[in-house]
This record gives structure tokens, C-alpha cells and sequence, in this order.
């Protein structure tokens, strides 16, 4: 089945770069409404933000997906056909898709954006020694995440330069909405505690936020939810809650509970009832039309649930 997979994949991209050489001609004349496809619910959120009413975005990954199992279907094959500008987040974040992209970037004429490349290679938590790979969770830092903002703005203008002015004014608005939340979301934590601030995950996906924000981070589970947690992983986790007398840990939206629930079960057989402290938004946003299907929405949900369970 893997094999047959590639050849689909081949084929369809194949397909792709023959119908996606437009001439000079054709650039010069585009004025339309843009067609932008993103990955994940957090770059549709920006990229609707600076794009306005200039254009449509489509994410590809719903409320609760998992972008680092997600898998292409055919449909979403024909959208990124279709699409003027495709945005991802890379990292390797978007762990089933990394070879379609990685094609799809070879293609003349195909406008991608890779957001993880717009960012501060200094800023990036590194996960091995090589000094090569990185943890994608970069939205966690909102003033890191605010990095992406300007270069996907002129990713943007490159396609209409005609509406420079106005994808540079919504531009600037978003880095002041990114600045006043990366300001706020210090603010609240710092009202915790010292001995409060530690945040306990399903899978390790808030590094960022942690070293943000002045947070002591642990997850069940390593950077990506490829990875399984093992009976070993959770008996570390019980001993950690147990000694230091956590009171809550957190399940998040895209990722199975039965873990974090296990490592509860097992502090209770140790004495210790700890609590789940409610539902974080780590890698989807929470559902279209909700203040938690929105970035800004989503962040204020995760500080307050956290501030909640934590005190």
C-alpha cells in the first residue's frame, strides 16, 4: 500500500506541474480573489487576517486533527492544485504530508510559504544534537509566531502587488493584536506562583510556551504523537506528580485522553489525586464560529484553563 501511495502521489503531482506553469502574461493580469490553502487552523487564521476580503483560505486540518498524522486525502490533493499560495508550517510538523510538500515546492510557478522558515533559526528549540531539527510548535511564542506575520504579507503582495498598501496595513494590525496577547498571556502567568508553573501535556508540544512565558513544561509524549507513550514514560510522569504534589494535568483537543488519564490512575494508586485541569488547544484550534476557533481565542482559553486547574 505504501508503494501504491507514492505512485498516486507521483502521478497526481505529476498532473500538477503540468497545469501549474503560469506565463509572465498571466501573472501580469491576475487580479482575481486569491485562492490560499493552509495546513493547520493557526496559519488559516493568519493568513484570513492579512489576506481580508481579497481572497478565500481553506485549512486543511480541521478541529481535533493531528498534523503530524494527518494524511492527504483526494480532495485536498485538488485544492492544493488549485490554490494560488499554499502555507504551511513545516518543521516537520506536517510529518505524513512532508513528502507531498516537499514536491510540491519543486514545482515552476508554485507559490509555498513554509512559515518555520520565516523564523529566527536562533529563536528555534532545538530536539537533537545535530542542530538541524527543530520543535514545530512555534505558536506558542506569540512574539515568535509573530515572526511569520511581514514575510507572508509580501508572500501575499508578491501575488497582487496591487493591494500592497492593504496587505501591509492588516499586517500591522495583526503584530499589534500578537504583541498586545504575547504581553497579556506574561501577565497572567506571571500571577502564578513559582511552585505553580508547571504545565503537564499529552504530548510535548508547549516548549515554546514554557520557556516564554516562565513555565516548567513536561509531556507524556515527545515532540510529535508519532511517538507512543510507554508504561516507563508514565510511571516517570506518577513519580514527578507524586513528589512535587501536582494538582492538575491537561489533555489536549488533537490527542487521545486515555495517557494522561492513565498517568492519573496511577497517581491515585500512589496517594495522590490529581486532577484534569481541562482541555488545551495545542496543535488545532477549536471549532469554526467559537472564540477557540480563532488564535487569539484559542491562547486565552489554553492561559485561563491553565490558571484554573493550576491554582
Amino acid at each position: 500500500m505504501r508503494i501504491l501511495e507514492r505512485i498516486v502521489i507521483v502521478l497526481l503531482l505529476g498532473l500538477f506541474s503540468s497545469c501549474q506553469q503560469p506565463s509572465k502574461e498571466q501573472d501580469a493580469l491576475r487580479t482575481g480573489s486569491l485562492r490560499v490553502v493552509t495546513t493547520t487552523g493557526m496559519l488559516a487564521d493568519m493568513a484570513k487576517d492579512i489576506l481580508g476580503e481579497n481572497g478565500e483560505v481553506t485549512a486543511l486540518m480541521g478541529p481535533g486533527v493531528d498534523p503530524h498524522l494527518y494524511k492527504a486525502t483526494q480532495s485536498d490533493l485538488s485544492r492544493l492544485q488549485e490554490a494560488d499560495l499554499i502555507i504551511y508550517n513545516g518543521l516537520h510538523l506536517e510529518g505524513k504530508m512532508g513528502e507531498i510538500l516537499e514536491k510540491l515546492e519543486r514545482i515552476p510557478g508554485k507559490a509555498i510559504f513554509n512559515a518555520g522558515e520565516e523564523c529566527n533559526k536562533a529563536r528555534l528549540i532545538s530536539i537533537d544534537d545535530t542542530g538541524q531539527n527543530f520543535d514545530p510548535h512555534i505558536w506558542f511564542d506569540v512574539s515568535l509566531w509573530s515572526e511569520v506575520v511581514n514575510p507572508l504579507a509580501n508572500s501575499l503582495i508578491a501575488l497582487r502587488p496591487d493591494l500592497e498598501s492593504d496587505f501591509k496595513k492588516r499586517a500591522d494590525s495583526k503584530m499589534e493584536s500578537l504583541d498586545s496577547l504575547h504581553k497579556w498571556v506574561k501577565m497572567e502567568i506571571d500571577r502564578l506562583s513559582p511552585e505553580q508553573r508547571i504545565l503537564i501535556t499529552a504530548h510535548d508540544a508547549f516548549e515554546y510556551f514554557g520557556r516564554a512565558y516562565g513555565m516548567e513544561v513536561k509531556g507524556l509524549q515527545g515532540i510529535s504523537t508519532l511517538s507512543e507513550a510507554g508504561i516507563r514514560d508514565v510511571k516517570e510522569l506518577v513519580n514527578l506528580i507524586v513528589e512535587r504534589r501536582i494538582k492538575a494535568v491537561f489533555i489536549e483537543s488533537s490527542v487521545p485522553v486515555r495517557d494522561i488519564e492513565a498517568v492519573a490512575a496511577g497517581c491515585l494508586e500512589r496517594g495522590h489525586e490529581v486532577r484534569i485541569g481541562g482541555t488545551l488547544f495545542s496543535d488545532a484550534m477549536g471549532a469554526e464560529g467559537t472564540p477557540e476557533g480563532t488564535f487569539r481565542g484559542m491562547v486565552i482559553h489554553n492561559v485561563r484553563t491553565m490558571k484554573e486547574g493550576l491554582q
